[in-house]
């Protein structure tokens, strides 16, 4: 915790009497703090636009208020260039084990994200499309001389084929972030929090996320999709999401390549880019099986 993070949060207009200020770990783009003064507890989110992930904090502050408007998401209690500072919520931070355990409270909230939130969004909206996400990234690496140069034409090829068979595409407004660590339990509702990277998309990338970052089994994958569309999924939509979890695995993949970069944030990206790829490759090459 820098002193200059203390003080920006000390200088905050909010506070009733002097307030104490605790470290939240595990934060991969922000950095988080709880706050307590004599009137509330809060926390508080650090963290400018980063361009190279195309995260805009006006985008991000949009759609918590969003998700908040839609009984989603906590309440937003201040936000300066910056800062967010959101409504705490005493609560459990979830495992992939519990979000598979709870799978039948998450799928109503991930259909309200994608068709309650963009009724309530007031402003601008961006779109999250995740092929052009992955070029951007591969745009970044080269420019920057990452050690993964050597492969950039390989994932764009990879890229250019998920896109061409996950269409057509139907458009919602995704998280698009769906780590077991963004969802909360206070014991009687689950939250879900962190709007960096929220934005219009497919509701394919949105569940192939889910199920990728939680460690759904085949059988839990088929009972998502199932209960998501409420009807028997039929080859092409199954075709169709496993071209969507193939990419967002290859998004988070390069997502970690260019943090190996640019993030100041200490954590070992290059053990995450691994376990990513890895992931990727494995999928992609179940993925491969279908399409032959």
């Amino acid at each position: 915790m820098s002193d200059q993070n203390i003080q920006k949060i000390l200088n905050l207009p909010i506070w009733k009497g002097a307030p104490n200020i605790e470290n939240l770990d595990g934060g991969l783009t922000n950095e988080n703090f709880l706050v307590t003064d004599k009137k509330q507890k809060v926390v508080v989110r650090l963290g400018e636009d980063i361009p190279e992930h195309l995260v805009l904090r006006s985008n991000e502050l949009i759609a918590t208020k969003a998700a908040y408007e839609s009984n989603i998401g906590p309440e937003v209690i201040f936000s300066s260039e910056g800062i967010l500072v959101i409504k705490y919520i005493k609560s459990k931070t979830m495992s992939p084990k519990n979000v598979r355990e709870n799978i039948d409270k998450i799928i109503p909230i991930i259909k309200n994200v994608h068709f309650k939130i963009p009724q309530k969004i007031i402003g601008p909206a961006m779109i999250f499309w995740v092929f052009h996400v992955v070029r951007n990234y591969a745009n970044y690496l080269e420019k920057n001389n990452s050690s993964y140069k050597n492969i950039l034409n390989d994932l764009l090829s990879y890229n250019d084929l998920l896109e061409k068979i996950s269409s057509p595409h139907q458009i919602v407004f995704g998280h698009n972030d769906l780590l077991p660590a963004n969802f909360l339990d206070d014991g009687s509702k689950i939250w879900l929090i962190d709007w960096e990277y929220s934005g219009f998309n497919s509701p394919l990338f949105d569940l192939g996320g889910l199920s990728s970052n939680n460690d759904f089994s085949e059988k839990e994958e088929l009972y998502l999709l199932e209960k998501y569309f409420e009807k028997k999924i039929d080859s092409k939509i199954l075709l169709q999401y496993q071209a969507m979890k193939c990419a967002s695995l290859l998004r988070e993949t390069m997502w970690s390549m260019v943090s190996e970069i640019s993030s100041k944030i200490e954590f070992d990206y290059s053990v995450y880019t691994k376990e990513n790829f890895d992931k990727f490759k494995n999928s992609f090459q179940q993925f491969d099986k279908i399409i032959l």
